[in-house]
């Protein structure tokens, strides 16, 4: 991986699935083999800061020009697995929800219409030319939503607390077969109990997301940079896949007082990333 920059962008938490080399065609398959080699490549940092880059010019790039040929790689039990950047598929995806993120006058100022609606018909004329695309990798900037918590368990959670050179780190990693398995009996469990709402219209956009991967792929929850937000202690005290977990098992058994306690200690503890935002 490349040396830590001095600068870092926090705020944006991730969901990526690492396929296998096997699952990408030619000539797809022996770029990334050759790519996973390379003894330096770049980090999420080095992804943010790019795309932080493109918004400088005037008028701001709104999404890259051409296709990213870089992804992050894992090697576990000698089967290499990659998860392509495809930052300028994400950039469309991003900017289609601007609109509902940021009031009109900010947007404008930061993207103006004209760009917005130029990247817009490039993506309608590249979609049409790539109708099953799909993103490797979910953003989401101040928060991690909480129906992600329920693809991975506490047994997978790794903190470390970093050093002077090395940030800290919190992220779960789990095989794509036990991340489809949780999803499933979480819906089973929510629509049993619980009225329609975000956390399950979440969760089933999650789940059809990752049936789009080769079952073989593994799925990591990186915090990313919302590590530079949090204290340490609040990153060490940070169990919020346990809480996920306690909550829906309790909504299964039908003890809505502990599940409303397992809400509420999530509640409580991504309030301050909230007010952080806020206060930003």
């Amino acid at each position: 991986m490349s040396k830590v920059s001095s600068v870092v962008v926090p705020y944006a938490a991730y969901l990526r699935v690492y396929e296998p080399l096997g699952a990408f065609p030619e000539p797809e398959r022996s770029h990334w083999t050759r790519y996973a080699r390379r003894r330096e490549r770049p980090s999420y940092q080095d992804e943010l800061r790019r795309s932080l880059a493109d918004l400088l010019p005037t008028p701001p790039v709104a999404v890259p020009v051409q296709e990213s040929g870089d992804a992050f790689v894992l090697e576990v039990d000698g089967v290499v697995c990659v998860c392509p950047w495809r930052t300028r598929l994400r950039g469309w995806l991003a900017l289609g929800g601007l609109a509902e993120e940021l009031p009109p006058p900010v947007l404008d100022a930061a993207l103006p219409e004209v760009v917005r609606r130029q990247a817009a018909q490039d993506y309608e004329r590249w979609l049409a030319r790539n109708p099953d695309a799909r993103p490797w990798i979910r953003t989401a900037t101040w928060q991690v939503p909480l129906n992600w918590f329920v693809l991975v368990s506490h047994e997978e959670r790794r903190y470390d607390k970093g050093t002077a050179d090395v940030p800290p780190v919190l992220r779960y990693r789990t095989p794509m077969v036990q991340a489809r398995r949780r999803v499933a009996r979480g819906l089973r469990t929510l629509k049993d109990t619980v009225e329609e709402g975000p956390l399950i219209d979440g969760l089933v956009d999650v789940g059809r997301w990752l049936e789009e991967f080769h079952p073989r792929s593994l799925v990591e929850l990186d915090y990313g940079g919302l590590v530079h937000v949090l204290p340490a202690g609040e990153l060490e005290d940070d169990h919020s896949a346990a809480d996920v977990a306690a909550g829906i098992e309790a909504l299964r058994r039908g003890d809505g007082t502990a599940a409303g306690e397992a809400y509420g200690r999530l509640v409580e503890r991504w309030r301050s990333v909230r007010d952080r935002r806020s206060a930003n």
